[in-house]
């Protein structure tokens, strides 16, 4: 029986791209590179801050002002992360369902751990039990180090878990875990790209209540 979500935060929970593409915008505009639209900005998030950065910049890290940009980046960012970032449409709702019918739900996230902490308490307060990120001593997604976090404190094992995420990278942390993986098509890829990473179709949701009829599908199965 499923009894635990793990969710993926930005692109899954969290609409975060127009803070994402503000930041980006403003660190390469630093240093003379061209602005980035929204959508270029949507193709290259999913693996953390700095190869989002080594895909803005023409060289990647080879880029004289790679170093100059990340760090721009990162003073920015932080303090501009909460200006437009807000739930998808449906989500709070969504949590508050599963909440209600008994599931623990955590995050698991490519933003370093300081900020997951901090934007789960700011957006989703108690209905969220744990929120992992990147650390020292926890690698990027799709290594599953964050998901083994989140397992290890709710004390549930990943036959019990089910992962939701909106991108490849999700698609390969299940993989890597391994869990069950449903995907969203609300985030930052597209029904098409899902598939051609490896989702099945029929765990593609399109919209946020449309989770707990398959989660209660999932447990008959199992």
């Amino acid at each position: 029986m499923i009894t635990t979500i793990v969710f993926d935060l930005d692109g899954t929970l969290l609409d975060t791209l127009e803070d994402l593409t503000d930041s980006v915008n403003y660190a390469i505009g630093k240093f003379g590179f061209p602005e980035r639209t929204i959508d270029e900005i949507r193709s290259f998030v999913g693996n953390g801050i700095a190869k989002l950065i080594e895909r803005v910049l023409p060289e990647g890290t080879a880029n004289p002002h790679y170093g100059e940009v990340l760090k721009a980046f990162r003073e920015y960012y932080a303090l501009h992360c909460k200006d437009k970032t807000k739930p998808y449409a449906g989500i709070l709702e969504l949590l508050d369902v599963l909440d209600g019918q008994g599931y623990r739900m955590a995050v698991v996230s490519n933003k370093f751990d300081a900020a997951v902490k901090e934007l789960c308490a700011l957006y989703f307060g108690k209905r969220l039990q744990a929120a992992v990120g990147e650390s020292e001593n926890v690698r990027k997604k799709p290594a599953p180090d964050a998901v083994y976090r989140v397992l290890e404190e709710l004390s549930v094992s990943a036959d019990q878990a089910v992962y939701v995420g909106d991108s490849d990278v999700d698609i390969a942390t299940a993989a890597n875990v391994p869990m069950t993986c449903i995907s969203v098509t609300w985030g930052f890829r597209s029904r098409k790209q899902l598939l051609d990473a490896g989702a099945e179709e029929k765990r593609i949701i399109t919209a946020p209540m449309q989770l707990p009829a398959l989660l209660q599908a999932l447990s008959r199965e199992a």
